[in-house]
Order: structure tokens, then sequence, then C-alpha cells
């Protein structure tokens, strides 16, 4: 019985060494999917807006998104467009320090 156990517990050589090491957050991927998150959150508070608009959130809007006049399809856009790049600022900024951190903490 243990020989059967124990060939479901090892795991190959590659497998080992490289649970050994911290992974290193890949930038595009990163840039990619806050990007969306950021910009699909974006469309959900516009329809939250719509729906609801005395609990509107477009004068903050109006500060951090520039360009960005409630409502028309020119300023909605401009600010999906800003909010994707938004996205990229913050991956932009956390990836490379993530992982110079985890490789300072490697060695």
């Amino acid at each position: 019985m243990s020989d059967t156990m124990s060939t479901y517990n090892t795991t190959p050589p590659q497998a080992a060494a490289s649970s050994n090491l911290r992974r290193q957050i890949p930038i595009m991927r990163l840039g990619l999917s806050l990007g969306l998150f950021i910009s699909l959150t974006y469309i959900l508070c516009v329809l939250f807006d719509l729906w609801l608009p005395s609990y509107a959130m477009n004068p903050a809007w109006s500060q951090f998104l520039p360009g960005f006049v409630w409502l028309s399809w020119t300023s909605f856009f401009i600010g999906l467009i800003e909010t994707f790049a938004y996205g990229w600022y913050i991956a932009l900024i956390f990836g490379p320090i993530y992982n110079f951190i985890s490789r300072i903490g490697r060695a």
C-alpha cells in the first residue's frame, strides 16, 4: 500500500525545482486583466448611475477622468479608454516592483 501512495506523492524534479522559486508577475497579463477589470467596473457604475441617478458618482468621475462630462457617447468612450489606461498604469508600476522584490526575497 505504501508503494501505491508514494507514486501519487512524487513530483518530477523540474516541478520540485520550480515550486521553490517565487513566480514573476507577467506584466502583459496583469495590464490586460486590470484594464479590463477597471473598464468593466466603470461600465457597471455608469449603468448604476443611469438606473439610480440620485446616487450618481459622476461628480467624482469628472475629477479622475479628464474630458468626462455626464453623459454623452463621446465622454463615455473617453472614460472607458481612460479607465483601461489606469489599469495599465497600475500594472506598469506594481508589476516591476513586485517582480523586483520577489527576486530580492529569493537571494
